[in-house]
């Protein structure tokens, strides 16, 4: 027979070049030489043979396809028949074998327009469950439905372990929006797969899915057909507790963690060792934050990306989990653990930025899908990646529905967002020529503005008592304001301000800190313009910079009194707390992400008095509301000396939301002992030494106070009392006034 079709459409089919091969492939009803029927065509490059099987459930009548060309078109015309046309396909190869199976151009679109609508709009915030890959069923019959977005693609094929790579055997039709779309008939979870994009110049790219829920391990990049939903969660009174925990008012102290580097395990063949899995981590590292007294975690990012030395921050894969350490079902059990234990998730998220590995997102149709095509404004001169284009809806769909994404799925109670100043300014790290002003002729990216807004206040909405965090480094104003008051609408921001000075303060040799008393006050003065947390992260202990306590000044003993005293001075301080992995145990080099943290230190007794020590906080911490209920306000907060910088002591005050009895906080940063110091008080009575870092079980001289002292009607610091005390070497005290007690009626 004559094909029916025009043969440049066949051609079109033959050289993967049509945007719908599903108005050529498939039944469709036709008139041939007069006659009604239906013409049923197959592009089969593998078949020797082909047929069509009419009424594949009842009588079975198997029709023999002609070869309309020798790279496998095939078709047969079937008079008299009309819609609904049922059948299936069978080709023979050349060797004989036969396969019977569903033609993937029988089937009409999955995707609704109200999907492909919202998206356009960049309103469609479970997009995630439109694209992507995923399991259904259309009529009864269970397979596979690939959607992607490529606007500028000349065609689009899945590719995988299906269909042998081949991107001639499952091309997709291009829908609105220019999303691309097919559902392939007896596919389940575990296939391989990418997507083979044709450029308008004919460049052939193969890309993995950017909505995919799983990845092969690096450096191996299909996307894998995964199917969530299948974990049972435990933590239902977790969930339910957090929609009235408000992060202002609550305690937060974070223990950051790299899950490769935590801890390591024997390794098989050749390697030394290997990370720990998120199953094994739920058996480890979770009874160790919940001993340790943390209210969170805080986990460096957990989204697939190619170089493990990116520490997860050039990320590929945004909807999947590293592959490295399980599957997405680990990955939720070990979340599950956290929950149970009562504590918190924080997921890093990093939407400023995505590499340039050509397997990903970059010039994802040829063109800039994601990102701007113009350098200067797509691409980040510093890091060599590219940057996120977020004045386009279906970019701005993408992220946000990716952060809405890990808080449903993944139940994670926060998100980290990384590196905002880079989002805001569009000369950030570029000099004069390398950078495109906004439409006022301004340098703020008023796109990326406005994304932020955005995915802070659907976040909001969508999962209260989640928290969003901003690592912003810059002056901007109103990083923590709500949105309707011209803010960004972040819960917390965190305060690079103070770690600089802090860290640069006690890095000085204690005799000349006296010069540098400003940069431990400075703080306080701008404490209560955002809602901060205090970080002393990951990013301070790489790149020379050298670990925590291997940047005090002093011997082995005062370089960890030093250790001790920054992180009382951290947690006597307004704001949140972050302490990256490792710095409670006072570890000496800097962290390497292909190592384990050094775990044989404990044995010392001196890195064993810093971890109880920080436990210790922790512990004093979580007992006091005067410590987290007043974070974000002057009232929570009041200097007793700020002067003495000859001595390099400080001395303050917290108070919670009651009126109770306020913590008195007294350093001193010299490794001179004071005894006879004397600091101000406003009452008379007895007060209880609650925490003495120089205690000897923390490594300390024990030097103190007894347990307790007695106020004494002296005036000192502006007040009508005063204690009397001994101030020890490099230490911080805590004191509180014991309640009096109650006469007898």
């Amino acid at each position: 027979m004559h094909p029916t079709v025009d043969p440049s459409e066949m051609y079109r089919i033959i050289y993967t070049d049509h945007a719908d091969p599903f108005a050529v492939l498939g039944a469709h009803e036709v008139e041939v030489e007069g006659v009604s029927g239906m013409a049923v065509r197959a592009f089969l490059p593998d078949a020797e043979e082909a047929y069509v099987i009419e009424d594949p459930g009842g009588a079975a009548v198997r029709h023999r396809m002609t070869r309309q060309h020798a790279y496998g078109f095939f078709e047969t015309f079937l008079p008299d028949r009309s819609p609904p046309f049922d059948y299936e396909l069978e080709r023979v190869d050349t060797y004989g074998a036969r396969e019977r199976f569903l033609d993937s151009y029988a089937f009409l679109p999955t995707l609704t327009n109200f999907d492909l609508y919202l998206f356009g709009e960049g309103k469609n915030y479970k997009i995630y469950d439109a694209l992507g890959a995923h399991r259904i069923d259309v009529d009864g019959i269970g397979g596979v439905q690939f959607a992607v977005w490529a606007p500028q693609a000349r065609s689009v094929s899945v590719i995988g372990s299906f269909n042998g790579w081949d991107r001639r055997k499952h091309a997709m039709r291009r829908l609105d929006c220019g999303v691309w779309e097919i559902f392939v008939p007896g596919l389940g979870d575990g296939e391989l797969y990418k997507y083979q994009v044709k450029t308008q110049q004919e460049i052939i790219l193969d890309k993995a899915d950017p909505y995919g829920f799983r990845m092969q391990v690096a450096p191996d990049s299909a996307s894998i057909v995964h199917t969530l939903g299948g974990y049972t969660w435990h933590d239902e009174d977790w969930m339910s507790a957090r929609v009235d925990r408000e992060a202002e008012n609550r305690p937060m102290a974070i223990y950051e963690v790299h899950l490769g580097s935590w801890q390591r395990a024997p390794g098989d063949g050749p390697r030394e060792d290997r990370p720990l899995t998120y199953r094994e981590l739920a058996e480890t590292l979770v009874p160790y934050v919940e001993e340790m007294g943390y209210t969170h975690v805080e986990l460096l990012p957990v989204m697939e990306h190619p170089f493990v030395g990116s520490w997860g921050y050039q990320v590929t894969g945004y909807y999947a989990p590293t592959s490295r350490y399980g599957s997405p079902e680990d990955l939720m059990a070990l979340i599950d653990a956290f929950h149970r234990a009562g504590i918190g998730v924080i997921l890093d998220w990093v939407p400023a930025h995505f590499p340039k590995d050509a397997f990903a997102l970059g010039r994802f149709d040829g063109t800039g899908v994601y990102e701007h095509i113009d350098p200067r404004q797509g691409e980040h001169p510093d890091w060599g990646t590219y940057v996120f284009n977020f004045g386009r809806n279906e970019v701005r769909n993408f992220l946000i529905g990716n952060a809405l994404f890990w808080l449903e799925y993944y139940h994670a109670d926060g998100l980290r967002v990384d590196a905002i100043s880079s989002m805001l300014y569009l000369d950030y790290s570029r000099q004069p020529g390398q950078w495109v002003p906004n439409r006022y002729g301004g340098r703020e990216n008023l796109d990326a503005i406005d994304f932020l807004k955005e995915l802070n206040d659907t976040v909001h909405e969508r999962f209260p008592g989640v928290v969003m965090v901003a690592e912003e480094s810059t002056a901007w104003p109103g990083v923590t304001r709500p949105t309707y008051l011209g803010g960004l609408g972040f819960d917390l921001k965190w305060n690079m301000g103070w770690m600089h000075d802090t860290l640069a303060y006690l890095a000085k040799d204690p005799i000349f800190r006296k010069y540098e008393h400003g940069k431990l006050t400075f703080s306080i003065w701008y404490a209560f313009s955002e809602k901060y947390v205090l970080p002393l992260s990951h990013d301070e202990v790489v790149h020379l910079k050298k670990s925590i306590t291997g940047k005090m000044p002093g011997d082995m003993w005062q370089q960890l009194a030093n250790t001790r005293l920054l992180y009382g001075y951290q947690y006597g301080h307004p704001g949140k707390k972050i302490l990256f992995m490792g710095s409670e145990f006072g570890q000496w080099r800097e962290w390497n992400h292909d190592r384990a943290l050094d775990w044989g230190l404990l044995e010392h007794p001196l890195h064993k008095g810093l971890q109880r020590f920080v436990q210790d906080l922790n512990q004093l911490y979580l007992a006091h509301p005067a410590l987290w209920e007043k974070d974000t306000t002057h009232e929570g907060f009041t200097w007793v000396d700020l002067s003495d910088a000859d001595r390099s002591i400080i001395a303050f005050q917290r108070k919670g939301a009651e009126q109770g009895t306020p913590l008195l906080f007294i350093y001193n940063f010299t490794p001179v002992p004071r005894e006879g110091y004397r600091v101000g008080v406003d009452q008379p009575g007895t007060y209880r030494e609650l925490l003495n870092s120089d205690s000897e079980v923390y490594g300390g001289s024990n030097m103190g106070n007894a347990g307790q002292v007695v106020a004494e009607a002296v005036p000192w610091h502006g007040r009508p009392h005063s204690l009397n005390i001994v101030l020890p070497p490099l230490a911080m005290l805590v004191f509180q006034r014991k309640p009096e007690p109650m006469s007898p009626e």
